[in-house]
């Protein structure tokens, strides 16, 4: 465990930063699962309306430094993908 009083004081930080960044990734999580079940029940006007919200949502969990911008665009792309397959399909 740190002893000095900056590292004590990162130590602190850092699980503040955690507590916050977690509550970021399950929101993420959770908007991903809404645009994932409104495609699994070939909806696809209610899963372009979440997809719009979930874009929304990581690209503020990006700019909140909770999750890497690659990540964000990749989880972004695979969804809009799989979208617009329930459109053509």
């Amino acid at each position: 465990m740190a002893t000095h009083k900056s590292a004590l004081k990162r130590a602190r930080q850092g699980e503040v930063r955690r507590i916050r960044n977690k509550g970021y990734k399950s929101r993420v999580k959770k908007v991903i699962k809404e645009v994932r079940t409104a495609i699994a029940s070939n909806s696809p006007d209610q899963a372009e309306k979440n997809l719009a919200d979930a874009v929304s949502f990581i690209q503020k969990a990006v700019s909140k430094g909770a999750i890497h911008k690659n990540q964000a665009s990749r989880r972004i792309s695979r969804l809009a993908r799989q979208i617009n397959e329930l459109r053509t399909s």
